[in-house]
C-alpha cells in the first residue's frame, strides 16, 4: 500500500479558522491521502467480496456557507453517484482521533428491513472485538464501547426512528503511536473494515440486486 499516514499536520487542519482557510488545507493536505489510501482499500475490499470494484467518495463539503467542517472523510461503497442510500465503509479525521466505521446513515434505503434483520439474528455483533465501538449520530463525537452499548435499544431507534442511525467501527487517537507506521495504521484500518464485511454483507442481502451499483 501508499507510504501514507495520518500525521500531527492532518489533525492540526481543524484549529484553522474560517470556512476557506479549513478546507483550502483539507484539499491540499487530507484529501490527496484520502483519494491514495481510498483506493487501496476499496480495492481490498471488493477482492474480498469478491466483485469487479467499489466506489470511493471523498467528502466535499459543499453545502457549507459558513461554518467550517469539525470532521472529513471518505466513504467506501455505494454507487457511482453516492453513497448514503447504501451501507458503507467510512474513513475519516477529527481533531483528536481517526474513525473507521461501517455507517448505515441518513435513512438508506430499506433502512427499517436492515436493522430489524440485525435485531432478530444478532450473532454477528457478538463477534466483533470489544475495542469497537459504535455511535447512533454521524454528526456527534461521542461513542459507546460496544461492550457497554445499549445494542438492542439502539437498535430498535435506528428502526423506529426517522433521524436513527447505526455506526460501528474503531477509532485511532491523534496521539496513539500506531500512527508513527503507515503500514501498521493501514493494517489496523484494513482489519477493521475486514471484521465488518459480515455484517456488510448481512444488510446488502435486503436489496434487490438492481439497486446494488457495485
Amino acid at each position: 500500500m501508499e507510504n501514507c499516514t495520518f500525521t500531527e499536520a492532518d489533525f492540526a487542519v481543524f484549529a484553522i479558522e474560517g470556512l476557506e482557510p479549513r478546507m483550502s488545507a483539507i484539499r491540499k493536505q487530507i484529501q490527496p491521502k484520502f483519494h491514495r489510501l481510498g483506493k487501496e482499500f476499496a480495492k481490498a475490499l471488493a477482492a474480498e467480496l469478491e466483485i469487479k470494484s467499489l466506489p470511493v467518495h471523498v467528502a466535499q463539503h459543499i453545502r457549507r456557507t459558513k461554518n467550517p467542517p469539525k470532521d472529513t472523510w471518505l466513504a467506501i461503497g455505494g454507487d457511482s453517484r453516492g453513497y448514503k442510500k447504501y451501507p458503507h465503509f467510512q474513513l475519516g479525521l477529527y481533531e483528536t482521533h481517526v474513525f473507521i466505521w461501517l455507517a448505515f446513515i441518513d435513512n438508506p434505503l430499506h433502512e427499517e428491513k436492515m436493522a430489524l434483520q440485525i435485531i432478530e439474528d444478532p450473532a454477528l455483533l457478538f463477534k466483533v472485538p470489544d475495542d469497537y465501538v459504535v455511535s447512533w449520530d454521524h454528526t456527534k463525537e461521542q461513542v459507546v464501547p460496544i461492550h457497554e452499548a445499549d445494542l438492542l435499544n439502539g437498535l430498535i431507534r435506528w428502526q423506529t426512528i426517522k433521524k436513527g442511525e447505526f455506526l460501528i467501527g474503531r477509532q485511532i487517537s491523534a496521539e496513539d503511536p500506531l500512527l508513527i507506521s503507515p503500514e501498521e495504521t493501514q493494517r489496523f484500518i484494513l482489519d477493521t473494515f475486514k471484521q465488518l464485511l459480515p455484517l456488510y454483507r448481512q444488510a446488502y442481502s435486503v436489496y434487490e440486486i438492481k439497486e446494488i451499483h457495485i
